[in-house]
């Protein structure tokens, strides 16, 4: 008696009866399957990235000197540290195979056409967020993979036409990574990303209940705008099922199995090991993204350097051009995947090209090149005094794993063979000792001795454009 009364009251607050039962008894189609759980197991993922997240955040310390300590900390000695973080990470790895999944299962079934256009705009949006969720995760580790990762990424944005140089600011927080890089990340990570993610989930879940789910596509029943949602709901009425618990228990399962299998591979194998701290003047690291960026790496590692900047402005502008257009241009016709073998092939062209990616991008060189080259015989000869030292500053500090001169180097940052007829020595001072793009500042790093010889040495090419002077 006084349950019942109390959950009246509560119901008569809430609403539960009236606006939670009628949204959980929704008809869906009675023979939908295993392969719409995708989308619940996702949220679930989600789901644990939020709680473990949290748990994460009362003893993480997003400043470069104590980040990497702090989840060092947290790795081994904090109690369930090791369980906790473990989770996140191969959270974060389910997450993204199982968004993934998810997007080539619509796909496939053409759940994108009308009316659900919409619904699969929302998810390229989840997607897109999901994969930025996972890329500032990778960043807040700190340690080498880290930096570099973040270097990269400010690399890329920088080579966008017209605003590239605004955006690599965005990224960095200012023109070179530092502590308010960090700080940007974490923030990004922890508030703006999550935060994106929970209301484009919501107008997604929105969408799908006033849609309702597609049902199992047919062959020789295509999609016709003018009587599409009729014919759907004549059938709802006919032979649909209440979503719960009718159809709801696969989700369950799912959702299940998505929590069993991400713990037990933090209990088994746990989280990725840290590599050693952030040091932008080591160079000599062998850095490498998390495995489901691994593929772009492969790419970036692997291209000739005069085609990087088609790639990396070109790839991501088209594949979120083509996911976007999709819905617009074919929003009717066979959904039925055996009578759209186009899409079989696409899906089948880009799964292998991505696996044959990730699988280079374990083995692949990374650029700049490591160990950095020596300085060719030529650019050395009838150097002497403070530009023949600048020259052995530029090797020992490693200088050609990021910059070539006559035809040496890496390809990172930009040719230095004309260097000095291009900037005056005063510009040259500014960039070394405080960094631009994705350069990182050396004014703690270097003596001022070794700064005026690396001036003097770099004035020597091409000619300086202003007279020599201290600049260290």
């Amino acid at each position: 008696m006084i349950v019942s009364s109390l959950w009246r009251w509560i119901d008569h607050r809430l609403g539960v009866s009236s606006h939670v039962v009628p949204v959980l008894e929704h008809r869906v189609p009675r023979d939908v399957n295993w392969w719409y759980v995708l989308g619940s197991a996702t949220l679930t993922a989600f789901a644990l990235q939020v709680v473990t997240g949290v748990a994460l955040a009362f003893t993480y310390v997003p400043s470069p000197d104590s980040a990497h300590a702090s989840l060092q900390f947290i790795s081994s000695e904090a109690t369930l540290g090791h369980i906790v973080r473990g989770i996140h990470y191969w959270g974060a790895s389910a997450m993204v195979v199982l968004i993934a999944a998810h997007a080539v299962r619509v796909f496939l079934m053409g759940a994108f056409k009308f009316p659900r256009e919409l619904n699969w705009l929302t998810g390229v949006g989840l997607l897109v967020l999901t994969l930025g969720m996972a890329f500032t995760g990778q960043v807040l580790r700190w340690d080498q993979d880290a930096y570099w990762s973040t270097v990269v990424m400010a690399a890329q944005t920088a080579r966008v036409p017209v605003i590239g140089d605004l955006l690599s600011q965005l990224v960095l927080a200012g023109k070179t990574v530092g502590g308010t890089t960090l700080t940007r990340f974490y923030a990004t990570h922890v508030f703006l990303m999550p935060a994106l993610i929970f209301g484009l989930f919501g107008v997604h879940l929105f969408l799908v209940l006033r849609h309702g789910i597609s049902e199992p596509p047919r062959s020789g029943h295509p999609v016709e705008p003018d009587r599409y949602e009729a014919e759907y709901e004549a059938e709802m009425q006919r032979s649909g099922v209440p979503f719960w618990p009718t159809a709801a228990w696969r989700d369950v399962v799912a959702a299940a199995a998505v929590v069993a299998v991400v713990v037990g591979l933090a209990a088994a194998v746990g989280p990725r090991v840290l590599g050693a701290p952030a040091d932008p003047t080591n160079l000599q690291a062998d850095p490498r993204p998390d495995w489901y960026f691994l593929w772009l790496f492969a790419i970036l590692a692997l291209l000739p350097a005069n085609l990087e900047d088609w790639v990396i402005v070109g790839l991501p502008t088209v594949g979120i051009l083509v996911l976007v257009l999709l819905p617009i241009v074919a929003p009717r016709g066979e959904r039925s995947p055996a009578r759209r073998p186009w899409a079989v092939a696409s899906i089948g062209v880009v799964g292998l090209a991505i696996g044959a990616l990730i699988w280079e991008g374990q083995q692949a060189p990374w650029s700049p090149v490591l160990p950095p080259p020596q300085l060719a015989a030529s650019t050395l000869a009838g150097l002497d005094g403070q530009a023949a030292q600048g020259a052995h500053a530029f090797e020992a500090h490693a200088c050609s794993a990021c910059h070539t001169i006559d035809g040496v180097g890496g390809h990172r940052g930009p040719d230095l063979s004309d260097i000095g007829a291009r900037l005056t020595t005063a510009e040259m001072a500014s960039r070394i000792l405080n960094g631009a793009g994705n350069m990182p500042a050396f004014a703690d790093s270097l003596t001022p001795e070794e700064v005026n010889a690396l001036l003097a040495f770099l004035e020597t090419r091409g000619g300086s454009a202003s007279p020599s002077g201290g600049g260290g």
